[in-house]
């Protein structure tokens, strides 16, 4: 027996003896030293590594060690100057437990900061030692966000969600809280630490179980008060079944006690006598006050096309809504070309005095739903002009941006938003590990825009 277990030991410390420590690949935007998260380092024999929020790869592959290594470059907005064949990409000679770099040239205004949700925000980092006091939330991926200041606390919550425990996960919506504050900084590495409503297990739970089959989304996240001055957290909610098909639509109210949402009244019900889902307040909220001094909620994606006054009241109650005109498409800053919105949202900023918006454009030319512009107009019901590509995800989708205008102090030349980054309606790529299907945060510097 002792000889038994003598051959373990010998042959355990065999084995731990020729394990390869990582070599610390860190990925560094040129113009400012900041890590670059979401940068592909790709061999000639197809293995793919992707930088973490800390803009850190820690590559592993024992045949490439103390060895010239060439390594395309793919950034989605980042890169490195091209060669003589037309290829971007670094000659390295990684070592275990050598840190190398490799810095990239941004091509646009928009600074990527980091993925918001999902597994293994600093898995590469993790494996080096470093951020080890990250925490996992169980997510692994999730849809598009709502965000909503609620009871002293942001109020975030997605769309279908991804566990590790069973490829369907989550359909009833996911929700969590965090500070009003939760970043101690707008450069990366990202960190924004999320509370999750969690089921007896602790582990993430649906937050807007509506009766019927299929997923619940929501929409129109916003906190009003109603007439006894009480703030109330409402949502426009949709349920769906088949390839996308809505079936039915109405307003739901969170319950403080519960933690959850439920269904204040039904707006819709899909029939042959009515088989469209009519107006309703559906998409991205703001508030504005017009040039008479009264106050609205407008509600749109990207552009305002619902309105009302802003109480509790008045969002229940259909006499009071009025539908607005949206603006087809926006001229660019140079007036060459008119595009043409997907999603988005808008804010008014203090800093360039004007409403702002980031959109989706629908037919882009890098990909179909992954190019972002921004936009300005004088009111919040347009014309919206000046139109700037900020963001580019190349044959991948980026859907659904939100502006955080309550992450940033009211004066701030920041702008921040995150959108879902995912590889469908993209032209069969490969999904990108880890990120895929997850919130990804960009900053723009207004201060840096003409």
């Amino acid at each position: 027996m002792f000889k038994i277990i003598l051959g373990v030991l010998l042959f355990s410390l065999c084995q731990s003896s020729h394990a390869i420590e990582p070599c610390r690949i860190e990925i560094i935007d040129s113009e400012n030293g900041w890590p670059v998260p979401l940068v592909e380092l790709r061999t000639t024999h197809q293995m793919r590594f992707v930088s973490d929020n800390a803009g850190v790869i820690a590559f592993d592959a024992p045949e490439l060690m103390g060895r010239e290594t060439w390594f395309s470059v793919e950034g989605h907005g980042y890169d490195v100057p091209a060669d003589g064949f037309s290829k971007r990409g670094v000659r390295l000679v990684p070592e275990p437990g050598r840190t190398l770099a490799v810095k990239v040239n941004r091509q646009l205004p928009g600074k990527r900061l980091g993925r918001l949700t999902g597994g293994g925000l600093f898995a590469e980092s993790q494996k080096l030692g470093e951020h080890i006091d990250w925490p996992e939330t169980g997510v692994l991926g999730c849809d598009s966000v709502q965000v909503a200041v609620h009871n002293g606390k942001i109020f975030w919550a997605w769309g279908d969600t991804t566990l590790r425990q069973y490829p369907l996960g989550l359909f009833q919506s996911t929700s969590a809280t965090s500070d009003l504050k939760p970043l101690e900084s707008f450069e990366p590495p990202l960190k924004l630490r999320f509370e999750y409503f969690l089921d007896e297990a602790d582990r993430p739970r649906n937050v807007a179980v509506m009766q019927g089959k299929g997923p619940t989304w929501l929409s129109g996240y916003v906190t009003l008060p109603d007439k006894d001055g009480k703030q109330r957290l409402v949502a426009h909610y949709v349920k769906i079944k088949g390839k996308l098909d809505s079936y039915e639509s109405g307003l739901c109210v969170w319950n403080d006690e519960t933690e959850n949402f439920e269904r204040l009244k039904k707006l819709w019900t899909k029939s042959d006598a009515e088989p469209k889902q009519p107006f309703g307040p559906e998409g991205h909220p703001a508030l504005w006050k017009d040039d008479a001094g009264k106050e609205w909620l407008l509600i749109g994606d990207p552009f305002p096309r619902f309105k009302c006054p802003p109480t509790f009241e008045d969002w229940q109650n259909p006499e009071t809504w009025q539908q607005l005109e949206q603006q087809a498409t926006v001229p660019t800053a140079d007036g060459k070309e008119q595009i043409t919105p997907h999603r988005g949202s808008i804010a008014w900023n203090d800093f360039r005095k004007k409403w702002v918006a980031v959109f989706t454009q629908l037919g882009g030319k890098s990909s179909h739903l992954g190019e972002i512009w921004y936009a300005e107009a004088d009111e919040p019901t347009g014309p919206w002009k000046g139109a700037v590509k900020v963001v580019t995800h190349n044959n991948y989708t980026f859907y659904n941006p939100r502006l955080h205008p309550e992450l940033t102090p009211a004066d701030s030349p920041i702008l921040l938003f995150e959108g879902t980054y995912t590889q469908t309606f993209a032209d069969r790529p490969q999904a990108t590990p880890r990120y895929d299907y997850n919130q990804i945060l960009y900053r723009l510097d207004l201060n840096e825009l003409p």
